[in-house]
């Protein structure tokens, strides 16, 4: 069974990504902040990591860069509704970075588990 981490401040969100996940057969631990995530990966390492982009205690910036320094090649899924500015801007940055997969707020349930069958595969 594929592990999958979700991190988010929206609790809203979580609950939904989580139920959906779970019920595609997928194990899901859930983080409201990129730094509880972080810690959450290094006790357990997931297979596929699910992050906003906009977060208070540590951006997903950082929390993907420090995810490359624990795990290069964990496929990452970034995800905002923006911020200060635009989610477009959040997620082109992200996008540089490798096995990075960028999407916008809100997500459509075929868009996550397109995405997500696509990177665990």
């Amino acid at each position: 069974m594929k592990k999958i981490l979700v991190i988010d401040d929206e609790e809203q969100l979580l609950n939904l990504l989580k139920t959906l996940l779970e019920a595609e057969g997928y194990q899901v631990a859930i983080a409201t902040n990129g730094q509880s995530g972080i810690d959450m990966f290094r006790e357990s390492p997931a297979d596929l990591v699910i992050t906003d982009m906009v977060m208070p205690v540590k951006d997903g910036l950082k929390t993907i860069l420090e995810l490359r320094e624990i795990s290069e090649n964990v496929p990452v899924l970034a995800i905002s509704g923006g911020g200060a500015i635009a989610k477009e801007r959040y997620l082109a940055i992200a996008s540089y970075i490798d096995n990075v997969r960028t999407a916008e707020k809100p997500l459509s349930r075929s868009e996550i588990l397109t995405a997500v069958e696509e990177m665990l595969s």
